[in-house]
């Protein structure tokens, strides 16, 4: 299990895996071991497990169709959580 989810949106694939692997380093830069991300080659949602912090990468169409904030009935609307 993990803490939080960071939802995030991307414009491509190309997009979402090359920041997949910047964040990879960055989190191996501050000490933090992290698996390699999850959703690749195809790249529609890729993963990055942070511990207690995971990272869901998604273009548009694929975020639409899963639509993980309903999963957990989030609104977006109060000051305790953000829209990525």
């Amino acid at each position: 299990m993990a803490d939080y989810f960071i939802i995030s949106t991307f414009r491509s694939t190309r997009h979402a895996d090359a920041t997949a692997d910047e964040l990879s380093k960055k989190l191996k830069k501050l000490g933090i071991k992290s698996p390699t991300p999850e959703g690749r080659p195809k790249c529609d949602w890729v993963i990055v497990d942070a511990g207690s912090i995971i990272v869901h990468l998604f273009r548009q169409e694929i975020r639409e169709l899963y639509s993980l904030e309903k999963l957990w009935d989030i609104s977006f609307d109060n000051t305790e959580t953000k829209l990525a």
